[in-house]
């Protein structure tokens, strides 16, 4: 227990703000499904934050990945359709976790975040984000009509074209590099 609270007391404190958040994410979003009329059982959300927990402590690990997917199952599990205005949260949630792991990620827990680099995964974060209430809203807009014959393909045609665009983009070289 001591050398826990050693290696806590060694982080920087914007580590300690990243971990944090790191670790609230998944837990605000699985309790987000409340809202919406599906509380997780006890034993999910003390999984969803022993997940979390593992996640801030080691944000390069597997638990990352687990605790986003216990989100994921409970939502998928819990609400059919997922058009409830609470998973916008969940959604803003887990790309806060994400987007402060990636920080995290960037040099040890002693060594201070950058404040460009923050402000520009801030940048990103924020441009992911202003596509969940776009396909949110398209999700209420299509819900009830039939579907579309073909509407799956051009859904992954239109992600396959945003990815390579995307690849495309950051991979370009800037003026003045060889």
């Amino acid at each position: 227990m001591s050398s826990l609270l050693i290696a806590i007391a060694e982080l920087s404190r914007s580590q300690l703000v990243l971990r944090a958040l790191i670790a609230l994410g998944p837990v605000v979003a699985v309790l987000a499904a409340g809202p919406a009329g599906q509380w997780p059982p006890w034993w999910m959300l003390i999984a969803t934050v022993v997940l979390a927990g593992g996640f801030a402590a080691f944000p390069e690990s597997a638990f990352g990945a687990g605790a986003m997917l216990i989100v994921l199952a409970w939502w998928t599990a819990s609400l059919g359709d997922g058009l409830h205005p609470a998973v916008l949260v969940a959604a803003a949630a887990l790309l806060v976790a994400h987007v402060a792991a990636v920080l995290t990620s960037y040099g040890p827990g002693e060594m201070p975040v950058d404040g460009p680099l923050v402000r520009l995964w801030v940048r990103r974060g924020v441009l992911a984000l202003l596509g969940v209430p776009l396909v949110w809203g398209l999700a209420l807009l299509l819900d009830g009509e039939p579907e579309q014959p073909g509407v799956w393909v051009l859904g992954v045609a239109a992600g396959l074209a945003a990815t390579v665009a995307a690849a495309v983009a950051l991979t370009a070289r800037q003026p003045g590099e060889s």
